[in-house]
């Protein structure tokens, strides 16, 4: 995890946007290495590239060049489920979800030192993300958020309440529909943090944002 402080985890999920037909040089992945690159400036704890639909050469390029724009700072990259690609591009970790390779799989194969977070949307599954090594967990979804509709009822601040609190002092990040509106509900629930994808996708706001979140009283 970052170093130890009381403020709140800020971990920044890319959008997704990108597809096989990406390349470096396109656009869009110009884009996410500077929104990398003004993650670190603005003091984002964690960055996941969630770029699923990459070709497996660009989305090591992609890891790579992001590794390389957060030199010097704080702030951690993650690759979403591809612990393989992570390792070689110089990340600091991988993201799992529960499609993912179990997380003690993972943990045994990359070390102690490799940061590991896994998606989970119960008490159970975040606890068993605890007890099998992972870092962290992302809870949720707790806010409706229209990508999340399809999958039922949010979770909601008392399911992440209890969450947070079962497995303190493990940390428990919120997620799904986190916006500058109900982000302090969810630290004062218990959340040791929060993770977003759209409160975060602008670059020129992020800096903007990371201090509204982390000057929050809750």
């Amino acid at each position: 995890m970052p170093e130890a402080s009381t403020n709140p985890i800020i971990y920044l999920i890319t959008g997704g946007e990108t597809d096989a037909a990406t390349t470096p040089e396109s656009e869009e992945f110009a884009r996410l290495v500077a929104l990398a690159r003004a993650a670190a400036g603005a003091g984002v704890s964690i960055v996941q590239l969630r770029e699923k639909r990459l070709r497996p050469r660009v989305l090591y390029e992609l890891a790579a060049r992001s590794a390389a724009a957060l030199t010097g700072s704080a702030t951690r990259l993650l690759v979403n489920d591809r612990a393989d690609i992570a390792r070689a591009a110089g990340a600091d970790g991988v993201h799992l979800a529960a499609t993912s390779p179990e997380v003690g799989a993972v943990r045994r194969a990359f070390g102690e030192d490799f940061l590991i977070g896994v998606s989970t949307h119960t008490l159970e599954e975040a606890r068993a993300a605890r007890d099998g090594g992972a870092d962290f967990a992302v809870f949720g979804p707790v806010f409706d958020t229209p990508s999340k509709r399809a999958y039922g009822t949010p979770a909601g601040l008392e399911k992440l309440r209890a969450a947070a609190h079962a497995l303190a002092p493990f940390p428990v990040l919120a997620v799904g529909g986190v916006a500058r509106d109900n982000f302090t509900a969810a630290l004062a629930a218990g959340a040791r943090g929060v993770a977003a994808i759209r409160l975060f996708a602008e670059a020129d706001g992020l800096s903007a944002v990371v201090r509204e979140i982390t000057g929050a009283n809750f």
